[in-house]
């Protein structure tokens, strides 16, 4: 794969071809290592968790899914549409329930496939730095995977399929040879995703224990967030008008996929037959009910998942006029462009770390105590 496909315009994700070892074990290379990426590769000791360890967070936690629901009614787009008229109370409960359940799974199966894409790039980062950092979080996806397969195990047994949309990008995005398009892709704009996801989970989840679990992701997905960040500071400035455009062209195509089809009916039609509903009938009733204007209304909250990937291209200079008009019909990019840099959940993240940096700290000092007891006793 030759630089103009790759586009990266930086030595730091400079890249060899996937099945090309024999440059990764070139005796020169080992030198090359590049320190921009320390700091994150660093901070992986201060926000460390276990999934299988109840110090971090409690899997035994209990909820009553017969009797309340793990987010709020209104959070639900087919009770605000006259899908609410066919059902009893005891069902609209249980769509509740449900559709969480969908979108929690699509959250497992993206998991999943940052983990993969993660590890795709271990085998075609040429810099040793930033191989490091993507093996780190190819670790850190993969407790995201472990944790959100626990929760929706104790509180459904299985996970649903991955709807098709969100399926055939991430297909697309952990094949790609071109780098470009995996940091674009999943780092950038499916990482920024998941940040506002998790901030909206957090904030109404009336789940405890959910809201403990994303929580913690949020911990490691800011930083991951943060590494597609890098890679557009460090390379939209040097492309040329025809790379822009490629870029450009790409990153609107991955917004409008998830935009367009992520929430759609469609994507969920497993759910409806259970309710004696028809998954075209419930998207008619749904688009009567929901139209642009509530999506536009929708949009000015900080946590829409949607408002934030739109807000992460235009701070990564990916934006530019010849797409402005495509995002403006949403949102005002003039309010994003006077925002602070970074995402919504940044803060909760930074806070959930230093309540980490304290049970890690006290762990480290039990460790030191049971080595001391164990020399001690083997002394005598």
């Amino acid at each position: 794969m030759n630089q103009p496909e790759h586009i990266t315009h930086d030595k730091i994700y400079e890249t060899v071809d996937r099945d090309d070892f024999d440059a990764m074990i070139d005796v020169d290379r080992y030198a090359q290592r590049s320190d921009a990426f320390d700091e994150i590769i660093s901070s992986t000791v201060d926000h460390f968790w276990d999934p299988t360890d109840p110090a971090y967070v409690d899997f035994d936690q209990t909820f009553e899914l017969e009797s309340d629901t793990i987010m709020p009614r209104d959070f639900i787009v087919e009770l605000n549409s006259a899908v609410a008229d066919r059902l009893d109370e005891g069902q609209k409960i249980r769509l509740v329930n449900e559709v969480t359940r969908f979108n929690l799974s699509q959250i497992l199966h993206g998991e999943q496939g940052a983990l993969s894409l993660s590890a795709s790039l271990c085998h075609v980062l040429w810099d040793p730095g930033a191989q490091e950092y993507a093996a780190n979080q190819v670790r850190e996806e993969a407790r995201h995977v472990t944790a959100f397969a626990k929760y929706i195990e104790k509180r459904w047994g299985t996970p649903m399929p991955v709807g098709q949309t969100l399926g055939n990008l991430m297909n697309e995005l952990v094949l790609a040879p071109e780098v470009y398009k995996k940091l674009i892709g999943m780092q950038m704009l499916i990482e920024g995703l998941a940040m506002g996801a998790f901030a909206t989970l957090h904030s109404k989840t009336h789940d405890p224990l959910l809201r403990r679990t994303v929580q913690l992701v949020m911990t490691d997905e800011a930083f991951h967030h943060r590494f597609g960040r890098i890679w557009a500071k460090r390379t939209v400035p040097k492309l040329s008008e025809e790379e822009h455009i490629k870029v450009e062209d790409w990153a609107a195509r991955c917004f409008h996929t998830l935009f367009n089809n992520l929430v759609n009916s469609e994507q969920k039609q497993a759910i409806y037959p259970a309710f004696g509903l028809d998954w075209e009938w419930v998207r008619g009733a749904v688009m009567e009910a929901f139209g642009d204007d509530d999506r536009r209304r929708l949009m000015k909250e900080s946590t829409n998942i949607f408002r934030v990937l739109i807000k992460t291209l235009l701070q990564g200079g990916i934006i530019t006029e010849r797409t402005r008009a495509q995002y403006e019909n949403w949102v005002d990019l003039g309010q994003l462009e006077k925002e602070p840099e970074g995402v919504v959940g940044d803060a909760i993240a930074a806070e959930a770390i230093e309540e980490l940096r304290e049970i890690n700290q006290g762990r480290k000092k039990i460790g030191r105590a049971l080595q001391e007891i164990e020399r001690q006793r083997q002394a005598e």
